[in-house]
């Protein structure tokens, strides 16, 4: 089998988890025999670009000229069954999808944010969930907002790109949708159901578990969306030193804010941002990893590398975070603290629950408030050691590069399969 995998990469100064998972993937399908042509390019490139490329940059997330001869002649030549799309923009364009039906060859999609809809791709702005442009022809709210790079002008040109794209969108041949959240938001945009196939990112397996640690992991993009005031506040609700250390990994703008608490408390630590090998550590130091977006995160990686090292994760309710632990969203919002308390999904070895704290498979989801997520904290601390082992089986069962890996070569040889004749 021969697969195109095509992706415009993000900027290697802005640390991208998608580029991450696009190379990881890359590397398990060819050690699973498929012959993988990639199709690359690299927000990078700009900078270098002589001058008549860089004036048809405006119109490239429309239509990249460059892009579809390359993408042509690498057709004509070889003859490939699938042509596997992952970020398009800027230097790609969704008309790739056209470029390559029109010469037979189908196409599949990872889905990797909610962009068909959001300019920005979050379906979030100004500190808080924002879907304002869902269901419009023109989303005129992104421009207004300038919710593209900070831009009116860039927000409008990919406004126009989402609704000059949304019949491209519509024919891609199959999507693969991260979580079952994300196959919600395919099915809300008009995808049926028979071509959306939930198929979760998989990480290399870091081989048997090393013993639990210590505390609590925060390790994300220091960003708003990612939660990490939210985090610090519900930690402040417990006396220093109460739940053990918090170490914070990562950088961005909020870094002000992990420095401040390191600062401010002894269990409070900022470890900046981390190689692998200290990636590795810092979990193997840990007990519970947190994953505290208020947005609706669609696959933080984070969460499967914990997983896959036998650490259990507490979690936000949004997005495909719930689907990552093997749980559902809590059935009703919080209470008002640690007092309101409700009894949990059954199952062997649950026990009573804080109010909107509910535990899955391998972890617990909260609602995204600083009372529930401090008592959740409490609940993690005191449950880690029960929900270890689950974790541990969750990731071999669900996120296993075999277990992915097979899934996606299936994808391919259905597309193939209902192709038509070229």
């Amino acid at each position: 089998m021969r697969i195109v995998v095509a992706h415009n990469r993000y900027r290697e100064a802005q640390p991208s988890g998608e580029n991450t998972i696009v190379d990881v993937e890359m590397a398990q399908l060819t050690a699973a025999g498929v012959e993988v042509l990639p199709f690359i390019r690299s927000s990078d490139e700009i900078p270098t670009m002589p001058k008549s490329a860089k004036a048809l940059l405006p119109i490239s997330p429309i239509w990249a000229p460059r892009a579809q001869e390359e993408l042509s002649r690498l057709i004509s030549e070889h003859r490939p069954d699938v042509l596997h799309l992952h970020n398009p923009y800027p230097l790609i364009s969704p008309w790739i999808v056209r470029t390559a039906h029109r010469h037979g060859v189908p196409v599949v999609q990872t889905v990797h944010n909610y962009r068909q809809v959001c300019s920005s791709g979050l379906y979030f702005r100004d500190g808080m969930i924002c879907q304002d442009c869902r269901g419009r022809a023109l989303g005129v709210p992104a421009i207004v907002h300038r919710c593209y790079r900070g831009s009116r002008a860039q927000s409008a040109l990919m406004a126009t790109t989402l609704a000059v794209h949304r019949g491209t969108w519509r024919s891609v041949d199959r999507f693969i949708a991260l979580t079952s959240a994300v196959a919600d938001h395919l099915r809300d945009y008009g995808i049926p159901a028979e071509r959306i196939v939930v198929k979760p990112n998989g990480i290399p397996d870091p081989g048997a578990p090393a013993p639990l640690g210590d505390g609590f992991l925060y390790m994300a993009r220091l960003s708003p969306e990612k939660g990490l005031a939210l985090l610090l506040d519900a930690w402040r609700r417990h006396p220093d030193g109460a739940l053990g250390p918090l170490r914070i990994a990562g950088d961005g703008e909020l870094r002000p804010l992990a420095e401040a608490a390191a600062a401010e408390r002894a269990d409070v630590t900022y470890l900046g941002s981390l190689d692998r090998a200290g990636v590795r550590a810092a979990i193997e130091a840990s007990t519970v990893i947190i994953a505290a977006s208020t947005w609706h995160d669609v696959l933080p990686t984070v969460i499967i590398e914990a997983l896959s090292s036998g650490r259990p994760v507490l979690g936000t309710a949004l997005g495909g975070i719930p689907y990552l632990l093997g749980a559902d969203a809590p059935r009703e919002p919080a209470g008002t603290g640690p007092a309101a308390v409700a009894t949990a999904a059954p199952g062997e070895g649950r026990v009573a629950l804080p109010h909107g704290v509910q535990e899955g498979e391998a972890g617990w989801v909260v609602a995204p408030e600083p009372a529930a997520m401090a008592a959740a904290l409490s609940v993690a601390r005191a449950g880690a050691a029960r929900l270890a082992p689950a974790a541990r089986a969750r990731y071999e069962r669900t996120f296993h590069p075999d277990v992915v890996t097979r899934q996606l070569i299936d994808v391919y040889a259905s597309v193939s399969a209902t192709a038509p004749p070229r």
